[in-house]
């Protein structure tokens, strides 16, 4: 990531705002804004495979027959940029369903999967679909149900100004898809 570029093209938005970027206030803002984009979009160095290497620590599952058993996570939370205004997606919150093919991931991977997946320019249907794949490819498991809810700024703070519009995106693999029990995991 080009810290010194986003610093150059923030302090340029500032002067096109009609604001003084040598103010007491914004002069060190272009900087500030530089690293933080480097921390909030520090997904956008990995695709879906690099993310799943880098959290797939798996344990073998001991149950033998493990096709009836699901490892849910609900209310992980998670905050993103839409790719159409760089706007904040905000309060969203991520359950993740899966069924073990022989293993089972370590519980904190699945927060950061969804964290690092996040980080993106994003959409929240693309967002769960990242999440499902990278679920599945960490455990080898096709069976994997993502639901999302969100705020989005670009509905809220803008345009509309509906405060209260959340915006809810399901996503299902395997035999999420068609098994409506398995569905209702993830609600």
């Amino acid at each position: 990531m080009d810290k010194e570029k986003i610093a150059y093209h923030v302090r340029g938005i500032l002067e096109a705002l009609g604001e003084d970027p040598e103010r007491e206030g914004l002069r060190d803002t272009p900087q500030r804004v530089a690293r933080m984009y480097e921390e909030v979009f520090e997904g956008i160095s990995y695709t879906n495979h690099q993310i799943a290497e880098m959290f797939g620590k798996t344990f073998s599952s001991d149950d033998g027959d493990d096709t009836h058993t699901a490892v849910v996570m609900k209310d992980i939370t998670v905050f993103s940029f839409c790719e159409h205004h760089m706007a904040l997606m905000y309060d969203m919150t991520v359950n993740v369903a899966y069924i073990p093919c022989g293993k089972v991931l370590g519980l904190s991977k699945i927060a950061r999967i969804c964290d690092m997946a996040a980080k993106r320019l994003q959409l929240q249907e693309r967002l769960g679909k990242d999440i499902a794949e990278i679920i599945s490819e960490a455990t080898g498991s096709p069976h994997v149900g993502v639901l999302i809810k969100g705020s989005h700024s670009c509905m809220t703070a803008r345009g509309i100004r509906n405060a209260s519009a959340q915006t809810v995106t399901k996503t299902f693999m395997g035999d999420f898809r068609n098994d409506p029990q398995l569905k209702a995991l993830v609600d």
